[in-house]
């Protein structure tokens, strides 16, 4: 039987030709990985004390940088503590492996002290229990998923001096990207002479054949060359529309989605209308189709023909009036709201910049004032469209990109853009230590002191008011300069637009790692949509 030691020592080996990250967390039961970790010169280490940042921080990196990043934790509920990212990394096909530390099989089932059942633990991820070095031949296979989850028992003694001992420097892993964990679903054949509209979504690529074609396109998609506002969903529901007495045909004859689009209740509506013939393009398992009605799924399009020139000039005439339906509605008086911070976030982003939306308002608010733009990588948690673990992906995020540009004197911006709810829920994410910080990351915080996003939908209806407040509003009143401070993480609180912009644009210059408190207000956010959806119906 291998001893733990031994056995930590051959698993790191093996996972180096895999991973260059790793995040551990302290604990007995993992001694001897994470000390067996931390003696290569191969992987960079980081260590965090609660497990769910942990694993939220190591999927930040993950997204970055293409390939698998690992956490390490003990037994127990350290492992079960790992499940929403892993979630998240599951559903929106982000490489992320998480390896637990277990008891040996002989005490599960006995009362042992932190014994819990791991093996299945993750229903998105099979378990691979690894106890022999034998086993580490399984590894291959383990990493063609994207979620995957090792399972080591360590037995006592869990670790022996030899350890500390540093591999041989010619020991080289091979790495690679997970382009590898592409689906390929085949080839699609498109008449573009008909009037198409794209759809493209959280996982989207540049599909080669669909560059001409008016897109509307979410956040993290790639930005299209003729984009068209979310708002201009409800033009394209219409078979027609009056537009300065002439009469036009604004129904597209198909509708092409590519990856994974969650965000606007009313594009989506669009994918079950059945006068639309629908096409779904993936790259993954996973099929974007609710009403499961697609005429073909696949990864590539055969493309014939062009969009006319009457079908660019009717998209572009539904993009602008999103677009103006917007900047006007910021030009009412609605005080300071979450909508007028994305527009200030989305005005001072630059080429090379990187930004992370929070799920809930922020993404949504990013894509109505314009997002995605050409230049700027935009990463959101898309996958399971959950809150948890903002804090720590942004770091994540933020700190992948300053390895990747180690000689540079500054790493690229990274921005970060959340609401209160989001930014409170992971506010141990700022619990950073004696590790390396952000060096270039702004967190933005819209906090309109609770859950802004439900002013919006049917329970923020006047009828619901009276108990609107304690189930969905769920005021607050934290202060988020002392958890900044607690947390020794610069603060700077704004309360106006003019002022957010200039500490933009001041994070732009200094860098650092910093959170810009906005305080708006939720009051107005159910007018402003209001507004926003009747200067688009015609």
């Amino acid at each position: 039987m291998t001893s733990s030691p031994e056995l930590a020592r051959l698993f790191a080996a093996e996972l180096a030709r895999f991973v260059s990250d790793v995040v551990i967390c302290p604990g007995s039961r993992n001694s001897a990985l994470s000390l067996a970790v931390l003696a290569r010169n191969d992987l960079r280490v980081h260590t965090r004390i609660d497990e769910r940042s942990a694993a939220f921080l190591a999927l930040g990196m993950a997204r970055v940088q293409g390939r698998h990043v690992a956490i390490i934790t003990t037994s127990g509920t350290a492992v079960a503590n790992c499940a929403p990212a892993m979630v998240e990394a599951a559903y929106s096909h982000t490489p992320l492996v998480m390896i637990s530390a277990d008891r040996p099989a002989r005490l599960q089932g006995t009362g042992a002290n932190q014994t819990i059942v791991q093996d299945g633990i993750f229903n998105v991820a099979p378990t691979v229990n690894i106890s022999e070095a034998a086993h580490l031949e399984q590894l291959d296979q383990a990493f063609t998923a994207h979620a995957v989850h090792l399972n080591v028992q360590c037995d006592t003694p869990l670790v022996e001096d030899s350890l500390l001992e540093a591999p041989s420097q010619a020991e080289q892993p091979q790495r690679g990207s997970n382009q590898s964990l592409f689906k390929d679903h085949g080839e699609v054949a498109i008449d573009l002479r008909k009037p198409t509209l794209v759809i493209a979504g959280d996982e989207a690529w540049e599909v080669a054949g669909l560059e001409d074609v008016p897109t509307i396109a979410e956040p993290s998609a790639p930005a299209p060359f003729h984009p068209v506002h979310p708002l201009a969903a409800g033009v394209f529901s219409k078979q027609q529309v009056s537009a300065e007495g002439y009469v036009v045909n604004t129904k597209p004859e198909q509708i092409i989605v590519v990856g994974h689009p969650t965000l606007h209740r009313e594009v989506m509506a669009l994918l079950s209308d059945p006068a639309i013939d629908l096409y779904v393009l993936s790259r993954s398992n996973t099929i974007t189709d609710p009403a499961q009605r697609a005429k073909a799924v696949g990864s590539r399009v055969k493309a014939s023909g062009a969009p006319s020139k009457e079908w660019l000039n009717i998209a572009q005439a539904a993009a602008e009036l999103g677009a103006e339906a917007v900047r006007d509605t910021l030009a009412e008086d609605h005080g300071l709201s979450g909508l007028h911070v994305a527009a200030a976030v989305a005005d001072t982003l630059g080429t090379g910049d990187t930004l992370f939306l929070g799920s809930s308002n922020p993404v949504r608010d990013a894509a109505f004032v314009g997002l995605p733009f050409a230049g700027v990588d935009t990463f959101a948690a898309r996958g399971a469209a959950g809150i948890d673990g903002s804090v720590s992906q942004a770091i994540g995020i933020a700190l992948a990109l300053q390895q990747a540009h180690p000689t540079e004197l500054r790493p690229p911006r990274t921005v970060a853009l959340m609401g209160d709810v989001t930014f409170l829920h992971d506010i141990g994410g700022l619990l950073i230590g004696e590790q390396p910080r952000p060096e270039n990351l702004t967190i933005v915080v819209a906090n309109d002191d609770g859950c802004g996003i439900f002013e919006t939908l049917e329970v923020g209806a006047p009828q619901y008011r009276e108990r609107f407040e304690r189930a969905f509003g769920t005021p607050h009143h934290a202060d988020l300069e002392a958890l900044c401070q607690g947390y020794e993480v610069e603060y700077q609180q704004v309360d106006s637009l003019q002022d957010l912009i200039v500490a933009l644009i001041d994070s732009t210059e200094y860098g650092g790692f910093r959170v810009i408190e906005a305080k708006t207000t939720r009051a107005t956010r159910r007018d402003i949509h209001a507004s926003l959806q009747a200067r688009v119906s015609m």
